[in-house]
């Protein structure tokens, strides 16, 4: 029963924001496409630039001199988890509606533009690569990150609608513990990705760096 519960309440939450998912999933898309056109827009000796640093740091990878993987997991959690809380400081805020929209659209433009530049510079072994070192992670991160948005627009909304509509509506501390609670469960998956990200992917990346050096 309990189970059917929660599947109804998520079911819900889905239809009832299914347009502001569809504006932020293209927002962050569209972020994606912008970051790889940039790669494209890079000039030679840019692109020079940024390659030989990616192929330093694949021979330190290939080497085993990464930083130590606990070390990995802390960076790249407090990473994520500082935007995550920025974007909840920011639906609360009401006025930070669209800075938390232009956050997304930055974070899809750094994924385009890392596997961009990947796979322009390498071909398909940077495609591998990307696939091996962006992917695994980000398969949490970004679902997270859409949702987390989502629930912070939807709540910004909802706040704006209070104030300045002088719309009550549903009272505000349980929509208020239903977004901390939300957020909170983001940080819990943020953990996890951290984990893949300092344990998994740097084995799957060196793995990948060796085959192609060899």
């Amino acid at each position: 029963m309990k189970k059917r519960k929660y599947q109804n309440v998520v079911a819900m939450h889905f239809r009832e924001h299914s347009s502001i998912y569809l504006f932020v999933v293209v927002l962050f898309l569209m972020g994606v496409i912008f970051g790889a056109i940039i790669v494209n827009s890079l000039s030679f000796t840019q692109k020079e630039d940024l390659f030989y640093y990616l192929s330093q740091f694949f021979g330190q990878v290939s080497d085993g001199k990464v930083a130590a993987s606990k070390d990995l997991f802390y960076q790249s959690f407090f990473h994520n988890s500082k935007f995550v809380g920025l974007m909840w400081v920011l639906g609360v805020s009401i006025i930070g509606l669209p800075i938390t929209l232009i956050l997304l659209f930055m974070k899809g433009m750094v994924v385009g533009f890392t596997v961009g530049f990947l796979v322009n510079q390498m071909g398909w072994e940077g495609f591998v690569l990307s696939f091996v070192s962006v992917l695994p992670q980000n398969l949490l991160v970004i679902p997270v990150f859409i949702i987390g948005a989502t629930l912070s627009v939807a709540f910004s909304l909802k706040m704006i609608r209070r104030q300045f509509m002088k719309k009550q509506g549903q009272p505000i501390m349980p929509l208020l513990g239903g977004y901390v609670a939300a957020f909170l469960a983001a940080l819990v998956f943020i953990a996890i990705a951290a984990a893949i990200e300092a344990y998994i992917s740097p084995l799957l990346m060196k793995t990948i760096v060796e085959s192609v050096h060899s």
